[in-house]
């Protein structure tokens, strides 16, 4: 039926409301930074934020994700490299396992990857490349789901595109060599997953915890996870 099946992160196979998250996300950054004696740790969390978004609007496919982050940032803040790299990594290490707590595991949801490993199906965590890989795969146990050999997470050090951009989809079918058309891309956004829809891709909305800011495109099916479940062992 699919070649390959795509799946969302947060909010598609972990409980979380990223929102409530990246608050926390951006305390825990800014008091961490306090204590390891970065200068002006608001104006980090800030230009994290900022840097962010133009690492999100960037389309050059010669430069990666991460490194139209950092371009930015240190071209923003003037800041020496390996001070802020070094405590980027050690947020990443002590700072982002305390976030934990603010999500949780849907059930049955590694029941379902199983079923789906056993089958002749490529298996992709399509989350917005705007983290590095460590912050996902932390994010991927916390959903019950280490372990897995995923055929393609989609870090930033790796991507070149972000979500809603089309480009982002096409990138992630030229690195597994699958057409769109034998893919199934799975989320709850309407706005950052449904696109995949225009490239050729079926696409399943899953609306337990739905975000839809008006964006016009609609899904081949639409359901809950435990519905999902049940339509993914007809795979």
């Amino acid at each position: 039926m699919f070649k390959a099946i795509l799946f969302d992160l947060d909010g598609t196979l972990l409980d979380i409301d990223m929102n409530i998250f990246l608050q926390h996300y951006f305390r825990v950054m800014m008091r961490m930074a306090e204590e390891e004696g970065i200068r002006d740790s608001r104006r980090l969390v800030e230009q994290v934020y900022k840097s962010t978004d133009v690492m999100i609007a960037d389309r050059d496919h010669n430069t990666s994700n991460e490194k139209a982050f950092m371009q930015d940032f240190f071209a923003a803040t003037g800041w020496e490299e390996t001070p802020v790299l070094n405590f980027f990594n050690k947020f990443y290490e002590t700072g982002f396992p305390k976030l934990r707590k603010y999500c949780r595991p849907f059930p049955g949801i590694p029941e379902m990857m199983e079923d789906i490993f056993s089958k002749d199906i490529k298996v992709v965590i399509a989350t917005n490349a705007v983290f590095p890989l460590t912050a996902l795969e932390q994010r991927l146990a916390w959903a019950g789901l280490q372990g897995f050999d995923f055929e393609l997470i989609t870090s930033y050090e790796i991507m070149h595109y972000c979500k809603p951009h089309l480009e982002y989809y096409e990138e992630i079918t030229r690195l597994i060599n699958i057409k769109p058309q034998d893919c199934l891309m799975v989320g709850n956004d309407t706005g950052e997953d449904l696109p995949a829809g225009l490239l050729g891709m079926k696409t399943f909305l899953v609306d337990d915890l739905l975000i839809d800011k008006g964006a016009s495109y609609k899904p081949t099916w639409r359901g809950n996870l435990k519905s999902f479940c049940q339509f993914a062992k007809s795979f």
